[in-house]
């Protein structure tokens, strides 16, 4: 399935792929930094994800390359020019965008090529899945202009890092190969360069075939587990499972688990 072309004029979009909603990060000469273009598009994209039982993912990628070099340098240093609650509602703009890759009920993937850097580095790590070109880095970049990390890159990295490889990505802002990080299980793919996307779209098709409704609360538990009681954890777990033992998913994959065929859960 493929709807009519974006416009790629703008500094983000989306478009439609099989059962993959693509979001592009597109101010290539830039590297791709954050812009509130790229904040309503991934927002809309949820939202359409959301309200479409057809899409597999929403995959965010960078074009020509580079997936996000962060947050621009050029606004950040007015930012002394604008009152704290200013610049706070600025960064709440991130902070909801982050959330709302959290919230989603539709898995989001960051299908990675070149960099995440910064705060692209944060967007990155909320996703879901990461699938990573082999030569790519991951830089957290802040503390190298006097600054320090936002957008969640603390939460979402000390969930996949021991802390000492957290303390030294955010102390000295070197560039990490995406190897290093695949090597303690924080990437889950490493594929080819230029290739990060067509096997985040393989996922994406693979996701699609799956129980939606299933999918969902299994990611909702996913997040949960981090911060949740082995008691809270269980509890969520109790709950869901007890939902989903009434629903049509269940029925029809136990069914096609004793006919001995391939559940079809989207039909």
């Amino acid at each position: 399935m493929q709807n009519n072309p974006p416009d790629q004029s703008e500094l983000a979009y989306s478009y439609r792929d099989g059962a993959a909603l693509i979001v592009v990060n597109n101010n290539p000469k830039a590297r791709n930094p954050i812009s509130l273009t790229l904040y309503d598009t991934i927002t809309s994209a949820l939202q359409q994800a959301r309200d479409d039982s057809s899409v597999g993912a929403v995959i965010l990628t960078g074009a020509e390359g580079f997936f996000c070099a962060g947050g621009d340098l050029g606004l950040l240093a007015k930012a002394r020019e604008r009152s704290s609650d200013e610049r706070r509602a600025r960064l709440n703009r991130l902070h909801e965008v982050v959330v709302a890759i959290q919230q989603s009920p539709v898995p989001v993937i960051a299908a990675i090529e070149g960099g995440a850097a910064g705060a692209g580095a944060s967007i990155a790590f909320a996703c879901d899945l990461l699938i990573c070109a082999e030569d790519a880095y991951v830089s957290v970049a802040y503390v190298k202009v006097g600054l320090t990390p936002d957008g969640g890159a603390t939460a979402f990295l000390s969930d996949a890092l021991p802390r000492q490889l957290l303390t030294e990505m955010c102390l000295l802002g070197d560039r990490i190969p995406v190897k290093r990080l695949y090597d303690v299980g924080a990437v889950n793919e490493l594929c080819e360069p230029t290739t990060s996307l067509i096997h985040a779209c393989k996922i994406a098709e693979k996701l699609a075939r799956g129980p939606q409704h299933a999918i969902a609360k299994i990611k909702s538990l996913c997040i949960n587990a981090q911060h949740n009681t082995v008691q809270q954890q269980l509890d969520l777990e109790a709950e869901f499972m007890i939902d989903a033992q009434v629903q049509d998913e269940a029925q029809e994959g136990i069914s096609a688990f004793f006919e001995k065929r391939r559940a079809s859960f989207r039909n």
